[in-house]
């Protein structure tokens, strides 16, 4: 028997405000410049995407066409390379890799310093020190995908195991408004099973984005013959755009029935936000689509698809309450 989740006081806030994240208070035990540093990590993560995607769309893979260096005996762009300003493009998004490192590792030592004081949360920074590993992978994959020439399929991995990065940051932000207490569901079992099955939806049209990307025009380098995956762009697009309509069902599904069993949570308006990122990408999308894939549009699509996950991994946490 389905019934309406009862109302808590810990929700009676979010009913009158915007933000789809659990209201901060005091007992969470962390402290406002703390919350900025969770903040500043989840946006770095995001920015450090969108300079991946200018590097692609304006075909500076391979400005800096050598790893760990930019060129042989150097870490930086020279004067005299033949890449011209793209070489500035790549090397730029190679530094966002260090500021993302600086930051995580930031956050790491000040959520260790705050765990020894007495006032932090044990359960946090394990997390925080897992998405360092993860930035010292995608390092070590972007560098795979300058040395085999932006093979489409190492590219893509690079651009999902980011979308990895972007929701563990965005589950951390959440977190760090919550307490450690054991989590409470608001809504029944099946309701949460439908928010997990749209979530794997959500992850299939990430893939199916990066085959679209990687069978189109924008292939990262300016080379005569650059390296494409063999599927039919038209196709593949069709497929992409089909997984989409699938999932904005699902999504107005979460909608509805979390507006008929816990309208007095949070999980109608995160639920909410995840429906209008999806409009408006779906917007973008076919307009990109009818006017042949401009790089403009391409970057707000990928910035639009950060969004997503961050929206999503927030409209899953709010079916339940610490």
């Amino acid at each position: 028997m389905i019934t309406e989740a009862r109302p808590d006081t810990e929700t009676s806030e979010g009913r009158t405000g915007w933000s789809p994240l659990p209201p901060t208070q005091p007992a969470t035990g962390i402290t406002a410049w703390l919350h900025r540093l969770f903040w500043l990590n989840l946006f770095v993560e995001i920015l450090i995407v969108a300079t991946g995607g200018l590097v692609r769309l304006t075909a500076s893979g391979l400005g800096c066409p050598d790893w760990p260096q930019c060129v042989p005996g150097s870490l930086t762009p020279v004067k005299h390379q033949e890449q011209s300003w793209h070489k500035y493009i790549e090397f730029g998004n190679r530094t966002m890799t260090s500021v993302v490192s600086i930051v995580a590792v930031a956050l790491l030592v000040a959520l260790i310093v705050d765990q020894r004081k007495g006032s932090g949360r044990r359960g946090l920074w394990p997390p925080v020190a897992w998405i360092l590993f993860g930035i010292a992978v995608q390092a070590v994959v972007g560098g795979i995908s300058v040395r085999t020439g932006l093979n489409p399929a190492i590219v893509a991995t690079h651009f999902l195991a980011s979308m990895v990065l972007v929701a563990a940051s965005a589950w951390l932000v959440y977190r760090s408004r919550e307490t450690d207490g054991p989590p409470e569901p608001l809504v029944p079992r099946e309701v949460r099973w439908l928010g997990a099955a749209t979530a794997v939806v959500v992850a299939v049209v990430l893939l199916l984005g990066t085959l679209v990307t990687g069978s189109g025009p924008h292939s990262g380098d300016d080379a005569e013959h650059p390296a494409r995956l063999s599927f039919d762009v038209r196709t593949v697009s069709w497929l992409h755009a089909d997984t989409v309509m699938l999932l904005t069902g699902l999504v107005i599904a979460m909608l509805v029935a979390t507006l008929l069993i816990a309208r007095h949570t949070r999980a109608p308006k995160a639920w909410g936000w995840v429906a209008g990122v999806i409009v408006i990408q779906g917007i973008v999308g076919y307009t990109q689509y009818f006017l042949e894939v401009p790089a403009g549009l391409v970057e707000i699509h990928m910035i639009l698809a950060s969004l997503l996950v961050v929206v999503t991994t927030w409209a899953l946490l709010s079916l339940r309450k610490r």
